[in-house]
Formats: structure tokens, C-alpha cells, sequence
């Protein structure tokens, strides 16, 4: 597991602040793992701080990897690109947040706490980013096409079946 990189996230933004960091994603948290068929890369993160025009703190993190994920179909592994692009507003009032959600229902918040583990914001950026169901655009392997060609077509069938009704 990654050590934690800890920062103010309220300071951070209101100052303008940015972080580029490279975490290898052999470091990362289990729970990564588990979606993924390999550890080998690593995971570029840029983290900008800024204010809106609300005068809200909002923190940007855009990622950048190429990961190891599984292939529902056949499989094997195979390289996943990830680039995500996302900013996060930090709110230091429930009710205020709350209130601007239920405004902008695209609005992506949180309640602002004393410190912010960089790296677990990476984690989850990085676990919301991966694809439901990976596959590749042609797996390219002998035995799932033996597999499909041997299976005949339903659709065949039941032209059978009605050729043989309408004789």
C-alpha cells in the first residue's frame, strides 16, 4: 500500500495550488487489484486546486495509465488506457451541500475534511474510471472461435423448423 500523501484540500484550492505525482499501481490498495489481471505500470495523477465562480473550492484530478485488465471473453490480458478528468467541490456546511446538488444534479461534492489522502483520491478515481465488462474488439484466439463456429445458429434452426411447418 502507497504511503499516504496528506494535504489541506480547503488550502490547497483556495491557493491555487498543483501536484503531479507517478504511484505504481502495485502499491495501491487491494481493492484495485481484484479488478485487474496484473499490477504491473503506474498511474500518473495531476491535482489542481482552484475556486469557482461561486467562490466554492473544487479540486480537478486528471489520471493517466495504462492498466492490466481482464477480457470477458476470452479471458487473457490485455491493456486497458485510462485517462480520466474529474473535479470534486468541497463544501464545509451539509447543508449547503445538499442544497447545491439537489441544484445541480451533475455537481460532484464532498464535505471538506481537515486532510485529504491523495492517494486515495487517486484509488477511487482510478476504481470509478475502470470499465464494467472489458473486452477486446477481436480476441483473436482459436478456441473461442472453434467454440463459436461449432454452436450452430439458433436462428438457423428455427428457419429449419418453419421450412419444415410451411411444406
Amino acid at each position: 500500500m502507497s504511503k499516504p500523501i496528506l494535504i489541506d484540500p480547503l488550502k490547497f484550492a483556495r491557493e491555487g495550488r498543483s501536484q503531479t505525482g507517478t504511484l505504481a499501481i502495485a502499491a495501491l490498495d487491494p481493492r484495485i487489484h481484484d479488478d485487474l489481471s496484473g499490477t504491473d505500470g503506474e498511474v500518473n495523477y495531476t491535482l489542481t486546486g482552484h475556486v469557482d465562480a461561486l467562490r466554492r473550492a473544487v479540486l480537478r484530478l486528471t489520471l493517466d495509465a495504462t492498466i492490466s485488465v481482464r477480457c470477458q471473453r476470452c479471458l487473457s490480458s490485455m491493456p486497458y488506457v485510462l485517462k480520466t478528468d474529474s473535479s470534486v467541490t468541497l463544501f464545509t456546511d451539509e447543508e449547503k451541500l445538499e442544497a447545491a446538488c439537489e441544484a445541480d444534479e451533475t455537481l460532484d461534492a464532498i464535505m471538506a475534511e481537515p486532510e485529504l489522502d491523495v492517494v486515495r483520491l487517486v484509488e477511487d478515481e482510478i476504481i470509478m474510471g475502470l470499465p464494467l465488462s472489458p473486452k477486446h474488439d477481436d480476441c483473436g484466439t482459436d478456441a473461442l472461435t472453434r467454440a463459436k463456429a461449432d454452436k450452430p445458429n439458433p436462428f438457423a434452426v428455427l428457419a429449419a423448423l418453419k421450412g419444415t411447418k410451411s411444406e
